[in-house]
């Protein structure tokens, strides 16, 4: 039987949604029937828990329904939900974006960190690649003397990140978004004026085997990097020199077994390799690059 036919609780829909989720062999299937029952009740955070014993509308059930068959189908809760947390943002997302990811998070905060470092604090940032907008926002959120330009080659993605860009608040008059590939969207006048260049850029190899949540939902554009994962790599390196200010930065999210050759890319472009820093997890994560 539906759960729209039924008059329940918050509580039982909870269970039940759990156990149909455990039963489809989800991971954390509690944790994520919690977030779809957060989203069709509206009882998030702290009202979750007394938001349980009150009772659910039809429609409020025919909506977590919808959103529980999305997910036992296979779709990623993030989408199923259309926004997900990022550094304390509430970011929208879609099946044009990549599903903000927890390594992700240290790239944005390695961009933080370098602005704090100049004196004086700030300066201009181009977030390459911005997919959903994560880090650049991230970065304008956080730092308040920072100018933001947005860039991406698709207009869906692009589109995704103006909307995150509108609910940013008083931050979002720092920020811009162009359209165009790497470089490209960016206007000449910019041409050694960038203090840090930062991006996330496609870094799966071709012929790299991913899961299926991934491979089916996720952008293949902002995935696969070419042959050896490093097209995009390779474009913004090669090129990074002309458009950063002296002492500007480039900092790039890769696998841990691209550093080297990133490394190499670098120093050819005329790059100084500051560091490689690890991911939450502690693996090789984002390569820090300098103008000399």
């Amino acid at each position: 039987m539906s759960l729209a036919a039924q008059t329940v609780t918050w509580g039982d829909v909870a269970m039940d949604a759990a156990r149909r989720l455990g039963d489809a062999g989800v991971a954390d299937a509690e944790v994520q029937a919690r977030r779809l029952v957060e989203q069709a009740s509206g009882f998030e955070g702290g009202e979750y828990y007394v938001g349980l014993t009150r009772g659910a509308s039809q429609r409020q059930l025919a909506h977590l329904d919808s959103m529980l068959g999305r997910r036992l189908a296979g779709e990623p809760l993030q989408y199923v939900l259309g926004r997900w947390g990022f550094r304390g943002l509430d970011l929208m997302v879609s099946p044009a974006v990549l599903i903000p990811r927890p390594e992700t998070e240290t790239l944005a905060g390695l961009a933080v960190a370098e602005l704090s470092r100049r004196h004086p604090p700030g300066g201009l940032v181009v977030d390459l690649g911005t997919g959903s907008g994560a880090v650049g926002l991230a970065v304008a959120a956080e730092c308040d003397t920072a100018r933001v330009v947005l860039t991406d080659s698709s207009a869906e993605a692009l589109a995704v990140a103006r909307a995150n860009l509108a609910g940013l608040g008083r931050a979002a008059v720092r920020v811009s978004a162009s359209q165009g590939s790497w470089y490209e969207a960016l206007p000449e006048s910019m041409v050694g004026t960038v203090d840090v260049v930062v991006s996330n850029p496609p870094y799966v190899r071709d012929d790299e085997t991913l899961p299926p949540d991934v491979a089916d939902w996720e952008p293949a554009m902002a995935l696969r990097g070419g042959a050896d994962g490093l097209d995009g790599a390779r474009r913004i390196l090669a090129d990074a020199r002309g458009w950063l200010r002296p002492e500007g930065s480039v900092l790039l999210e890769l696998s841990p077994d691209q550093m080297e050759a990133a490394a190499a890319m670098a120093q050819a472009g005329g790059l100084v390799v500051e560091a490689v820093h690890p991911d939450l997890a502690g693996r090789e994560r984002v390569l820090h690059c300098r103008r000399a």
